[in-house]
């Protein structure tokens, strides 16, 4: 069987929008929203509001369009995302979103290698400062709180 060349790899499905926690699918939410053009970052804005007030929402909208335009900006290549009203969920949008998961849960050395998938090696480091500020945002927005540091033992398998 062949495979199929006409999907780019980071378009990919590698799951639904459904299976994943709050944090991870608004990151994507908010990240098709962001480059879907002025009326879904309006809504973006009307939604951070509501979470945050006028006031902190702007800085939320300002610091989570300059994490997407700075991925756009510094690149390995563009960033593949799935129609606004698409239910799958794209390994692009999978990698951005486990990214601001990983920042936002203090996971430094996961979230710097989420982040060199996503930019050149020379801007991952600056790439998971972003992701970090933006996650903890996100966490505020989704109304989910950060999870106890656990200690994972060596080898941590789930299924």
């Amino acid at each position: 069987m062949r495979p199929d060349h006409s999907t780019p790899r980071g378009g990919v499905t590698v799951g639904t929008l459904s299976e994943l926690p709050p944090l991870e699918a608004g990151a994507v939410i908010y990240l098709r929203h962001w480059f879907s053009g002025s009326d879904t970052r309006e809504q973006m804005r009307r939604d951070f509001e509501v979470s945050f007030g006028p006031d902190m929402a702007e800085a939320a909208f300002e610091a989570f369009g300059y994490l997407c335009n700075f991925c756009a900006a510094h690149g390995r290549r563009p960033l593949v995302r799935h129609g606004m009203t698409c239910k799958c969920l794209g390994a692009d949008e999978n990698c951005f979103a486990n990214l601001l998961a990983s920042a936002a849960e203090g996971q430094q050395d996961d979230a710097h290698i989420l982040a060199s998938l996503i930019v050149t090696p020379r801007k991952a480091q600056e790439l998971t400062r972003l992701a970090s500020d933006c996650g903890l945002l996100m966490q505020q927005i989704m109304g989910v709180q950060p999870p106890p540091q656990a200690a994972w033992p060596a080898a941590a398998t789930l299924h």
